[in-house]
């Protein structure tokens, strides 16, 4: 009896084992908010529910955000801003009034599941490291009085730059000079098993050093690999070095078990002459392939299979951001909630190649919205062509709310009709709305139904194109390639589509690795326990 009592719980772990391949890397939205142009809070919920996304970063814990998100399942990481860590730090009363305040009324409803405790401290110009792991004792302290502390995880974001060295990555190791900060911190994490957070960014790694680093390295498309000397492994991207770097730095502190969690990256659309890497093409090769990268689950040349989550920065440009040009463009979106590049979130889709200074006419980023030369194949069917405008007999108002929809949660790329753009003159609510309507007729199958925008719009058999401006028309009605105003490759989606549905290839294993493991799993286990008796 004993021998077949470990042979069945043997294979009940085994079975576990194999559980655990259920499990996949997230990734996740950076919602940053330093902008004086944004949607509502309530207009980007339903815009990352429409993309799907089921992870959300924010950087603080604002009240509107938190209240947009509720009822969502949307898991939210929010954020304790570096000006606020001394008074978290002094007292206790602080943190647990916070708490009470910001947290407790909108949890449960709102999935708060972490707490990052400062952002990139240790690069800040008042130098705050040494209110970090105070703060976070207090957060926890709080947390635990309100029983959460086993719910939501505490920790706290950094820059790259926290490492002394980060190549070859198993030479890499932490400054000295953060030391005292980051052994307690560390410890903490270890504690309440909660991740160390770093931001890793391969655009700077570039930008800084292109006479040394190839664009397509940074870009995930090299097809050459570099090679850490001292353990043979092989590099094909920066991402996975610099994610290694950290592996070993960890490592080195004898804190090899700590989880990593990639709380920042992404890459720029537009940026000053000198950063001829900042394009729209290059943002969305390098997010594409980032996305494909971590829902591959290949993990690193170091820890191959490491589940590892991302959180892409950012969901909008942000306008009051300071610094480089740069620095207020790395947004998917435009603060009208046009996409700056269509972004596939699933990672499914064609990517450009890389536009460097070689093989860019200007060296520097297109305006904003121009996708002039992108094309789109027009299906290949016969029947009569329809187009959907919007009604001369609408008020302005409504055309307006209707058009604000469509740019944003009905996900219609609406660049072409921004400043300087083929379909911004007239510059009336009448001629764009026209323009968006029909896109998101035509995205959506041309049916009647989709033609109504609460009757501010109309069906008609007339092509409504002019000039430059050129109106698209459903998949089934015209036999040709046409080339578009706006950037309409990649960005064909409705709420049936890849993009806005979690059935993707890799989701549809995992689902049923898990259907499957846990169907085995229950029996196996109930019949050890029958053993037992």
């Amino acid at each position: 009896m004993g021998t077949r009592l470990k042979l069945i719980f043997w294979t009940c772990v085994s079975i576990l084992a194999f559980l655990k391949l259920g499990v996949a890397s997230n990734i996740g939205i950076c919602y940053g908010r330093n902008a004086d142009n944004l949607p509502s809070p309530n207009k980007v919920s339903e815009l990352i529910q429409h993309l799907n996304i089921k992870f959300v970063r924010i950087y603080d814990a604002n009240v509107d955000v938190l209240k947009a998100l509720a009822n969502t399942s949307i898991e939210l990481m929010i954020g304790v801003p570096n000006a606020d860590l001394l008074a978290f730090a002094q007292f206790q009363s602080n943190v647990d009034t916070w708490l009470r305040n910001n947290i407790l009324p909108y949890y449960p409803t709102t999935k708060i599941t972490s707490i990052s405790v400062g952002l990139e401290v240790t690069e800040a110009p008042d130098n705050a490291t040494g209110l970090v792991v105070p703060a976070m004792q207090n957060i926890h302290t709080a947390l635990k009085k309100a029983g959460l502390d086993k719910k939501i995880k505490i920790s706290s974001s950094h820059s790259l730059a926290i490492l002394s060295r980060s190549f070859p990555p198993s030479s890499a190791t932490f400054s000295k000079k953060h030391s005292a900060f980051l052994k307690p911190m560390l410890e903490f994490l270890v504690e309440n098993e909660s991740p160390f957070m770093i931001d890793l960014y391969p655009y700077y790694a570039y930008r800084d050093s292109a006479e040394k680093v190839q664009l397509e390295y940074a870009l995930f498309e090299s097809s050459s690999q570099v090679v850490d000397p001292a353990t043979g492994l092989l590099y094909s991207n920066m991402f996975d070095a610099q994610l290694d770097a950290v592996y070993f730095a960890l490592t080195a502190m004898n804190f090899k078990t700590v989880k990593v969690m990639v709380t920042e990256s992404g890459w720029p659309s537009k940026g000053s002459p000198k950063e001829t890497a900042a394009t729209p093409d290059n943002a969305l090769a390098y997010n594409t392939n980032l996305i494909r990268h971590v829902i591959g689950d290949p993990g690193t040349p170091a820890k191959p299979g490491e589940e590892i989550d991302v959180y892409l920065f950012s969901l909008f440009n942000e306008n009051r951001k300071p610094g480089m040009e740069s620095e207020r463009n790395w947004g998917m979106f435009y603060a009208n909630g046009t996409s700056v590049y269509a972004l596939d979130f699933t990672g499914e889709s064609a990517v450009p190649g890389p536009v460097s200074p070689t093989n860019s006419t200007t060296g520097v980023s297109p305006n904003p919205g121009d996708n002039s030369n992108s094309t789109v194949t027009i299906g290949g069917g016969g029947g009569a062509k329809k187009w959907c405008v919007a009604s001369s007999q609408a008020s302005v108002t409504e055309l307006q709310s209707a058009l604000d929809w469509a740019c944003g949660p009905g996900n219609v790329d609406c660049s072409a009709v921004q400043p300087n753009q083929p379909c911004f003159e007239p510059d009336t609510v009448l001629s764009h709305a026209s323009y968006a309507f029909n896109t998101y007729y035509q995205q959506s199958g041309g049916s009647s139904l989709d033609c109504s925008f609460g009757g501010v719009s109309v069906e008609v058999d007339k092509d409504p194109s002019y000039g430059n401006c050129l109106y698209m028309i459903a998949p089934s009605t015209d036999g040709m390639n046409r080339t578009m105003a706006g950037n309409i490759t990649g960005n064909i989606t409705a709420i049936d589509s890849p993009l806005a549905s979690p059935s993707t290839s890799n989701e549809g294993i995992r689902h049923m690795v898990v259907s499957v493991a846990v169907s085995v799993l229950l029996p196996c286990f109930a019949v050890s326990l029958s053993l037992l008796w």
